[in-house]
């Protein structure tokens, strides 16, 4: 037993604690510089306390040495293993069951089912997304994306790719309602292909650090590069600490944080106030800001401590439009992750190690080309994706030839064909209501482009085509034509006619025609 204290005494020196002490704490900064650095996290469990991780570090070393010890080794403290089995995390966190290498999660869909899956402990929200789209066999445009989701406190945010999932988790209270949500979100690097869109002339202005202002096609790389220096500003409303009041303030952000000034649009030192640093936070965007916070508008957003859970901890601002929110929102990401989110937009493929989430039948899934005499492996994937597109069209050639070679279809079966032909498209939604619509899109992004059809509530003999336009959403009505008893569908009054609606959607993917813009991406539902 005197071998066995020895032994544990040159585990706990000061030079070995403090060590351990000193790299845990480097990996828990967070990269305001917007620098990538790495972080170096000592292998330990992360549900475990210091005393916790110190216990176990004594067990493993007696185990090693004293195998053959006749005496019985019991815990040094009843207070270590009650903290060991009390839970502190929310149900989207299961207790590891196997192993201390891998853990279960709860992942929803926006219908609010749900598939709990085990992942590694480090798995990161880009992992978790290709997980799903394996599962799914959903095709991977790299626009899935994993949010956190508070209901008690009606916000939300995106995971960036390369977060870690349990370490977003490690935040979430045992008593709150925090989910993981899996869905499309189209503007997650949108900013990084039309930066103009995001940042207008009259919110950015350049720092004197670059010595003059830069091209405004080079903008991003002024967020990227800790030598220059960008800075954010305009009016926002600002939620009064213990009241129901707002206020208007100019706001400035920098790279050291946020700042508002208390002499109109002053940015001189004395005049500017601390509001907020993105060290230890996140910026979050409020569901409900009108009705559960008395915003002056829904265009609400959120910087909120990694720790806290509490609606009265938030520090809620408002913009006066969506195109402002999401200046600020992407500005703010910008400045906290820096170069890791260019990383992230730019090599969405690369494989940082070796999962263990797939399956040796999913890495055996190809692609194949049986046209010719020889079959051979598609390795392209565009290719691969044209040649699916293309069997598609074949298939429905071929379904509507099977129909026509048992007789011409009478009027009523054309028309039924019609109607019928679209409700297995993943963009036609069925009885969707115009807020819900509405909500979906905005959910998946609101970039130029993005649609869904729906049934018309007003006239059920008539289809609605809601999509993104400038970031604000539009609903045209799709009217139906009859002509020598055949029905036609139509956004100009009959002008431009389609026998169903895959043909009126495929049109206006490659021509504007009356419509605002293109047709580019529609509104994805999967089930989990």
């Amino acid at each position: 037993m005197s071998d066995m204290n020895k032994t544990l005494d040159e585990i706990n020196t000061p030079a070995s604690l403090g060590l351990n002490r000193e790299i845990f704490q480097k990996s828990k900064k967070s990269n305001v510089s917007g620098l990538p650095c790495p972080a170096l996290i000592p292998l330990q469990d992360p549900l475990l306390t210091t005393n916790d991780q110190k216990t176990r570090a004594k067990l493993s070393k007696w185990n090693r040495s004293n195998n053959e010890a006749e005496e019985p080794f019991s815990l040094p403290a009843q207070d270590s293993l009650s903290r060991l089995l009390t839970p502190t995390l929310s149900e989207c966190l299961s207790p590891w069951t196997k192993s201390y290498t891998t853990q279960v999660i709860k992942v929803y869909n926006e219908d609010n089912t749900s598939k709990a899956v085990e992942v590694p402990a480090d798995v990161t929200a880009l992992d978790v997304c290709q997980l799903f789209v394996l599962k799914n066999q959903c095709i991977d445009d790299h626009n899935w994306t994993l949010f956190e989701h508070f209901t008690h406190l009606g916000i939300e945010r995106t995971i960036e790719d390369h977060e870690c999932v349990m370490e977003v988790l490690s935040g979430w209270a045992m008593d709150t309602d925090s989910r993981l949500y899996f869905r499309k979100n189209y503007a997650k690097y949108e900013f990084f292909r039309k930066p103009l869109d995001f940042f207008p002339d009259h919110m950015v202005s350049i720092s004197t650090e670059t010595n003059g202002l830069v091209d405004d096609s080079d903008l991003i790389q002024t967020f990227l590069k800790s030598s220059s220096c960008p800075e954010i500003h305009g009016f926002l409303h600002a939620k009064e600490q213990s009241r129901k009041s707002w206020k208007k303030f100019y706001f400035v952000l920098r790279r050291s944080g946020l700042y508002f000034s208390n002499k109109g649009t002053s940015k001189h030192p004395r005049h500017l106030q601390f509001f907020a640093d993105f060290s230890d936070s996140d910026v979050y965007s409020v569901l409900s800001a009108k009705k559960q916070h008395g915003a002056p508008t829904d265009f609400s957003f959120c910087v909120k401590y990694t720790k806290s859970t509490s609606a009265r901890d938030l520090k809620l601002l408002c913009a006066d439009d969506e195109q402002t929110r999401t200046s600020w929102i992407t500005a703010m990401r910008l400045l906290k992750f820096g170069m890791q989110l260019y990383h992230n937009f730019i090599h969405p493929h690369q494989k940082q190690k070796a999962s263990p989430m797939r399956s040796i039948s999913e890495n055996s899934l190809v692609a194949m080309d049986f046209s010719g005499q020889k079959s051979r492996v598609i390795e392209n994937p565009s290719e691969a994706l044209s040649v699916a597109v293309a069997e598609g069209l074949s298939w429905r050639r071929k379904s509507c030839h099977r129909l026509s070679g048992h007789g011409s279809p009478s009027t009523s079966q054309s028309s039924t064909l019609n109607i019928a032909v679209h409700l297995a498209q993943p963009w036609f939604h069925g009885k969707l209501s115009r807020e819900e619509a509405q909500r979906q899109i905005t959910q998946q992004g609101l970039i130029d482009g993005v649609f869904l059809l729906r049934d018309s509530q007003s006239n059920p003999k008539t289809f609605v085509l809601t999509m993104c336009h400038m970031q604000k959403i539009k609903h045209i009505q799709i009217l139906p034509v009859d002509e020598e008893g055949e029905t036609f569908y139509s956004l100009d009054e009959g002008q431009t006619r389609f026998t169903d609606l895959i043909q009126l959607v495929e049109f206006y993917q490659l021509n504007r025609g009356v419509l605002p813009c293109k047709l580019k991406h529609h509104c994805a539902r999967i089930i989990l």
